[in-house]
């Protein structure tokens, strides 16, 4: 594959693609404002003035664009993905977006002849920028072998779940217990500050024991500094909380704690906070934070 297309420069899209860069695959770039790929294309990356065009120069092109909306677009636009599609194109959708769109997905790149995968991914800012995110993959076995070595660049943890539709189901699992280390992390510490605890001895405390979990690992630091720039955006979260609710319910399942996050969760984007990041579930606790 002589050229990679990456779609999608947000907070974790421009460190994943620069680690692609780093490992010597020659990028084609495509994201709604040009400005975000400034500093790749400075550093040797070719710009695309649609995803078609972009799709119509690489045999392999990986996405992470905001919500299923952008996929979709993204993807059966005039001006998308399929439309560039030729022999021996791949895409990789690393959105977290809907099992049935990626099911959609594959079946039209069946239909065109060519290969498509569902891979969201969890890790953050940080795993992205550490090349060191769990990416879990759905679609043909052959064509998870394909793309791996090049996931490997980006990631540390990755695995096939399955067929069409089965990344992004395990990426809702993902999403479901994150929801309970979120309000879990917060509820700790308005607790442990309205007890007159020290809330760093606290972290350290709990932090060693069965408490443990990553979300207070990486994010209680950042609400003690009062730092709530967006590892991952509030309102992504809320988005995804609200997929993995509408296939429970298809399932036929009730998840409560699930729906109470993502009811504390739209209530965060409603006061405005949803460019913040998950961490900032604790304003609607510390106003004056």
């Amino acid at each position: 594959m002589a050229n990679v297309g990456f779609i999608g420069l947000g907070v974790m899209g421009a460190a994943m693609a620069r680690h692609l860069m780093g490992a010597g695959y020659q990028l084609v770039l495509y994201t709604r404002t040009k400005a975000k790929a400034e500093p790749l294309l400075q550093a040797g990356a070719r710009w695309a003035d649609t995803p078609k065009e972009l799709a119509q120069a690489c045999d392999l092109v990986f996405t992470i664009v905001g919500y299923p909306q952008d996929v979709e677009s993204t993807y059966f636009g005039p001006e998308g993905l399929f439309a560039g599609a030729h022999p021996g194109s791949c895409f990789v959708d690393m959105t977290t977006s809907t099992p049935q769109l990626a099911v959609k997905i594959a079946e039209k790149a069946l239909e065109l002849g060519v290969e498509a995968l569902d891979a969201p991914v969890s890790g953050g800012d940080l795993g992205a920028k550490e090349a060191r995110l769990t990416i879990m993959v759905g679609g043909a076995k052959a064509s998870y072998e394909r793309v791996l070595p090049y996931l490997e660049v980006m990631g540390k943890t990755i695995k096939r779940q399955g067929g069409p539709g089965a990344g992004q189901h395990t990426k809702m699992a993902n999403q479901i217990m994150i929801a309970g280390t979120m309000t879990g992390l917060t509820e700790m510490l308005v607790y442990a500050k309205a007890a007159g605890l020290s809330l760093n001895a606290v972290l350290e405390t709990v932090g060693a024991g069965s408490a443990a979990n990553w979300s207070m690992a990486n994010y209680a630091p950042r609400i003690l500094r009062q730092d709530y720039s967006p590892g991952f955006f509030a309102k992504h979260f809320k988005k995804d909380l609200g997929i993995a609710l509408a296939e429970a319910e298809a399932m036929g399942l009730e998840l409560p704690a699930t729906r109470l996050a993502w009811q504390l969760y739209d209530k965060l984007c409603a006061a405005g906070h949803e460019d913040d990041g998950t961490q900032a579930l604790i304003k609607l606790w510390w106003q004056s934070e």
